[in-house]
């Protein structure tokens, strides 16, 4: 799988090191094991990455040994679903870009079709893990189709998880929203959905996106 904006967007946005008490982190469907890795960039916590292709591992395997943070990160061929009944420790922070599209063409290969259908894991089934994995205080947090807020937000509170933070994600000002960043905990809190453009109307990198991003691209 190629570095994606979904990705990076969800690396840089998760709180993992305004969270004072986040020493373990668990990425769900690391893929390339970019999220880890960009985890591991903002914090100290020790991270594991996990995935159900091992052609995926290998590669995230690879790419954290290369890194400065490789003693930190753990990439390991696992499915979510099972992985937490296999494993006592829980985690304070967990993200995921998960597979999203349901009833749709699948794509020749096998495993780009895991990585985008819902078919080996579904809102419901991470809600549930998540809930099994993370700490009292943990957080999860994903990036998801704008269109898909509601059924995130039903799985995770089915699962005695609620939102505390949101963004919406525009590709450029004055474009509808196409993703949305979300993150539940067991406690949820009220707030305020905030807006993040891509773009301006020129088609430039806005400040605020810039300003979330610019640490992890060697230029922009």
């Amino acid at each position: 799988m190629k570095v994606g904006t979904d990705g990076v967007l969800l690396g840089a946005w998760a709180r993992v090191e305004h969270l004072g008490h986040c020493h373990r982190i668990l990425d769900i469907g690391t893929g390339t094991g970019l999220v880890a890795l960009m985890a591991a960039q903002r914090s100290k916590a020790h991270i594991v990455g996990i995935d159900l292709d091992e052609e995926a591992v290998a590669q995230a395997t690879e790419n954290a040994a290369r890194s400065p943070w490789s003693k930190r990160i753990l990439m390991v061929k696992a499915d979510a679903k099972r992985w937490s009944d296999e494993q006592s420790a829980r985690y304070d922070a967990i993200v995921c870009n998960p597979p999203f599209f349901e009833n749709s063409l699948k794509c020749p290969d096998a495993q780009r079709t895991m990585a985008r259908h819902t078919d080996t894991l579904s809102f419901d089934e991470l809600a549930r893990s998540a809930a099994r994995l993370l700490s009292a205080e943990g957080e999860l947090s994903v990036v998801i189709p704008y269109d898909r807020a509601t059924d995130m937000t039903v799985s995770a509170a089915c699962h005695g998880l609620f939102a505390t933070r949101q963004t919406i994600v525009c590709p450029y000002e004055g474009a509808k929203p196409k993703r949305i960043l979300m993150a539940f905990t067991r406690q949820g809190a009220a707030h305020t959905p905030e807006v993040l453009c891509i773009q301006d109307a020129q088609r430039c990198h806005t400040p605020e996106y810039r300003k979330l991003v610019e640490a992890f691209y060697l230029k922009m």
